[in-house]
């Protein structure tokens, strides 16, 4: 019941990082039908380019080998030996290239699915490969009784297409039989090709099922409930808590950091109570006023304060404190515009230290 009630839970699509993750364990989609498909194509393609000239030649050596058998003499151990390397290297010949095509197909099939990968973890020994009651489940659970609905089901579809290939099949061979021995051999390869021609038009029909069922499945297995994703999501960006209290924290610190380097100010200039600037010139240092910190409110009114104990000059200026807040940044220059208005402030600041005045009101 609750295994019901989790996957109906499962409602939201698996992301990208749990496909990603599936696919690095080596969970991928696999539909069994289409490497057995590919044997199908592969003995189809024997059948019609390679059987006749290979069975040709293998008939034309076993001829040679029962009409005269005194070219093969067994007389001791070696000449058995001898004949059996013989005729196993031409029976070789045959079904050599049989072997290889099943080979070929089943490699491609396997690797058009998914591409080869290296994972440890399924080749780790597991209790559940070897546990009888493990192995009852999978065979007898809902999955592997699926499974074998769906085998009958193939059984049954296959069954009825060769049966319909092979209708006319007797009337064939019968009619085969009162020719030359050569072209009886050609009638069964017509039929043999026919019936694996059908069977193969079956499994693709089988393995398009499969494939698309397999992927579907497997993307439905990973679906995700709404808790998982919010956990994913915490796991990948962090918790949203978390994150706020790591971005107060920085604020902290480069707001102490600004705070600290007002005492290094030329100057400061300000809106009486809602904006403060901070200005730092020194002709060897930069081209221009550096930015050093900059607040509103609170902050401004504590940068006056440290000016103040400093002895830093702050003027008061209205609509430039409120211009320069909006453009300006700390640990920057200022901009262009701002050079002329900034440059008779810093003017009188360096009369004022001539005079001894450490502070001027506009």
């Amino acid at each position: 019941m609750a295994e019901g009630e989790d996957k109906e839970s499962k409602t939201e699509e698996a992301s990208e990082k749990k496909i990603r993750d599936t696919v690095e364990k080596g969970q991928l989609p696999f539909a069994r039908d289409a490497p057995l498909l590919a044997s199908f194509i592969a003995i189809l393609i024997f059948a019609m380019f390679f059987v006749q000239d290979d069975v040709a030649r293998l008939s034309s050596f076993l001829a040679i080998f029962l009409e005269r058998p005194e070219e093969w003499p067994l007389n001791t151990a070696r000449d058995v030996v001898n004949l059996f390397q013989v005729v196993f290297i031409e029976i070789g010949k045959v079904l050599g290239v049989v072997m290889l095509l099943l080979v070929v197909g089943a490699l491609a099939a396997s690797v058009l699915q998914n591409m080869p990968r290296m994972v440890l973890e399924r080749i780790q020994p597991k209790f559940s490969n070897i546990s009888p009651k493990a192995g009852w489940s999978r065979l007898f659970g809902q999955k592997g009784l699926v499974e074998f609905a769906k085998s009958l089901g193939k059984l049954a579809f296959a069954g009825f297409i060769i049966y319909m290939a092979m209708r006319d099949a007797q009337s064939r061979m019968i009619a085969g039989m009162v020719t030359h021995p050569v072209a009886f051999a050609n009638v069964i390869l017509d039929i043999s090709i026919d019936i694996i021609m059908a069977i193969t038009l079956v499994m693709i029909a089988i393995a398009t099922v499969d494939i698309v069922w397999s992927r579907y499945h497997w993307l439905k297995d990973l679906r995700m409930t709404r808790q998982e994703v919010k956990d994913e999501l915490k796991q990948t960006v962090g918790d949203p808590i978390v994150r706020m209290r790591i971005r107060s924290l920085q604020r902290d610190r480069a707001r102490q950091r600004m705070m600290s380097s007002v005492p290094t100010a030329t100057l400061v200039i300000a809106n009486p109570t809602h904006f403060a600037i901070a200005l730092r010139y020194v002709r060897e240092e930069n081209a221009a006023p550096v930015v050093v910190a900059k607040g509103q409110d609170l902050i401004a009114l504590r940068i006056r304060e440290i000016a103040e104990a400093n002895g830093i000059p702050v003027f008061e200026d209205v609509a430039l404190a409120r211009s320069m807040y909006k453009q300006v940044s700390a640990d920057s220059m200022i901009p262009p515009q701002f050079y002329q208005a900034v440059a008779e402030l810093v003017r009188i600041v360096y009369e004022r230290k001539g005079g001894g005045a450490r502070r001027t009101d506009r």
